[in-house]
């Protein structure tokens, strides 16, 4: 009972979360002030009262339109507040708080997780990798790394992060050179010196492997559909993301698994 209650409201945290992330997203596509204004449907700017800021249940109750233009509101809305309770749900499930350190990182993943669905679905639409977003990323993750070394006086941690972060981007800086930003945007580049802070190594190898696997697959998906050509542009953060999530908490198993049967 004590666990279905704290999933519950770890994953209802999830859904208003997600709902203030919408409105993140809203505002930096058409380059508004976050706080300046208070909420409006982007539709036809009429102020939006508390009862149309539920997540999921507003959206159900008013049939998927606004309550006052009656014009419908894009699914992007609901999608990303399930997306965000699920990925808070996901991470609260498989990171065990059993003590204070564990609690640190929770909440710490949580927090970058806020980012990284900002990241995701603003590359899915504009193909884009805003700085405003992965900068500050960067920043919280090179300052989370710096402090835990401290807290544990044990600079390994930093050093190993720091040094993944640095040759993963370094390779990938060099493909995009290479291929005149072809084959990746600079954008991924920074997002994957992210990665590396966060992930450090080995668990880096897993979650780049794993986002260019699942790509190729995507993209193989796509084409035998006909809804991508070969030379087509298709956003690759979503799976640089994903790749995290199964190297943050699968990659040192995954690499374990891989040697155990050479």
């Amino acid at each position: 009972m004590i666990s279905l209650f704290l999933n519950t409201i770890v994953f209802l945290t999830g859904l208003f979360l997600g709902s203030f992330l919408n409105f993140v997203i809203y505002r930096m596509e058409n380059d508004l002030p976050l706080f300046k204004k208070k909420p409006f449907c982007s539709l036809c700017n009429h102020r939006l009262r508390w009862f149309d800021l539920i997540p999921i249940l507003s959206f159900v109750v008013s049939k998927g339109k606004c309550s006052y233009c009656k014009k419908k509101i894009s699914f992007q809305y609901p999608l990303v507040e399930l997306l965000t309770g699920g990925v808070f749900a996901f991470v609260f499930n498989n990171f065990p708080f059993f003590n204070l350190d564990n609690l640190i990182f929770l909440f710490y993943f949580l927090i970058v997780s806020l980012f990284l669905i900002v990241i995701f679905v603003f590359d899915l639409k504009h193909y884009i990798i805003p700085d405003k977003v992965v900068f500050p990323l960067i920043g919280i993750a090179f300052l989370f790394n710096l402090f835990f070394s401290f807290y544990r006086w044990d600079f390994s941690f930093f050093l190993n992060g720091l040094l993944s972060a640095f040759f993963a981007s370094l390779f990938f800086l060099g493909l995009f050179l290479f291929s005149k930003g072809e084959w990746f945007g600079l954008g991924d580049v920074k997002l994957i010196f992210f990665m590396g802070l966060l992930l450090g190594s080995p668990s880096i190898l897993v979650a780049l492997f794993s986002a260019h696997l699942i790509g190729a697959i995507m993209g193989v998906g796509l084409m035998s559909l006909k809804k991508k050509g070969l030379k087509s542009e298709i956003p690759f953060a979503p799976f640089l993301i994903i790749g995290t999530y199964l190297g943050l908490f699968y990659g040192e198993k995954i690499v374990f698994w891989y040697l155990s049967i050479l």
